[in-house]
């Protein structure tokens, strides 16, 4: 009786074995079967392949987490140290020089209104885009359902499970983007009011001292931002178009603050100062629940991230420190 094609657990292992030690020709030679052994040896040599793709996106994913976690702590810093103590100082001089005196907090008000804003208009997109996802789930479904036997009831089930998992891939990934999105546009915006910051200004001075912090900020800032654009699965010519409009937002400002010089507009400090306020509050939404969450309901590395977090806080507070 001739040998079997199929081989036993042991005798797999002895053909691993084999790889390792380099011996497969003289386990040929006893077993005979030259194309028994080299098929088993070319699994084994697939499944060794596949385990290190696996590795290395499994390493890939961990240091895009944690760089990530560091642009957190970058945005952390800038909400904190930055974006929101820019904003109080400038609607509470434009407040005092107005003479508006009262017991309502204002600015943290208008705070509050940035952050609503988004929040809502993120809420909304979400249940048109569900909404629609129901509607192609109702029309489809006709054509899904299976009668008669059990099997195909059990192909139905596991198509609607898997267009079900579709979905919320989908419905995930809308999420991320839409805040990617409001991320870039608050940072953006804030880029407009530090460009009008240096347009607003009459000294040479004046002028290079904060264009050499702005710059070195927005070094770091667009490093981060590219990180967050890329990990919500935005496509590669969406994020550079992002970062180019990021880069023109502080010339736009410039302009924007020459133009109010030379105007000699009244309100026009107190528009940018309003608007700065509701960029702050959906900066806070943001850094609060997109970009920290995203990272920390993770429980793999938890110490690590946190090690992450406050160096980029720690680079960004440094910065603050010494501008």
């Amino acid at each position: 009786m001739g040998k079997t094609k199929y081989l036993s657990a042991f005798e797999r292992g002895m053909v691993v074995c084999a790889r390792h030690t380099g011996l497969c020709q003289e386990l040929q030679r006893c077993w005979g079967s030259h194309s028994t052994v080299s098929r088993v040896d070319q699994e084994w040599s697939t499944t060794q392949r596949t385990s290190s793709q696996l590795d290395n996106c499994e390493t890939h994913r961990v240091v895009l987490s944690f760089i990530s976690c560091f642009a957190g702590g970058v945005f952390l810093a800038a909400c904190l140290l930055d974006i929101i103590p820019d904003y109080l100082s400038d609607i509470n001089a434009e407040l005092a020089a107005r003479s508006v005196d009262t017991s309502f907090p204002l600015p943290e008000f208008i705070m509050a209104a940035g952050f609503f804003t988004v929040l809502i208009m993120e809420r909304i997109v979400l249940n048109c885009r569900q909404d629609a996802m129901q509607g192609s789930d109702q029309e489809g479904a006709p054509l899904m359902r299976a009668k008669g036997h059990s099997h195909g009831q059990g192909k139905a089930a596991s198509t609607n499970l898997e267009g079900s998992a579709h979905h919320v891939h989908m419905d995930l990934q809308a999420h991320s983007s839409f805040r990617s999105f409001m991320l870039f546009f608050s940072l953006s915006l804030h880029s407009v009011f530090e460009g009008l910051a240096i347009g607003l200004q009459t000294t040479d001075s004046k002028v290079l001292e904060i264009c050499i912090a702005i710059v070195v900020h927005k070094s770091i800032i667009v490093f981060s931002l590219s990180v967050k654009l890329v990990q919500s699965a935005v496509p590669p010519m969406w994020v550079a178009a992002y970062v180019g409009v990021f880069a023109m937002m502080s010339p736009l400002g410039i302009a924007v603050g020459i133009g109010v010089i030379e105007a000699q507009l009244a309100a026009g400090v107190l528009i940018q100062a309003i608007l700065e306020g509701l960029a702050a509050g959906t900066f806070i939404y943001i850094t609060f629940m997109e970009i920290l969450p995203h990272e920390l309901n993770s429980p793999e590395n938890q110490l690590l991230k946190v090690f992450f977090i406050l160096l980029g806080f720690s680079v960004m507070a440094g910065l603050t420190f010494l501008g």
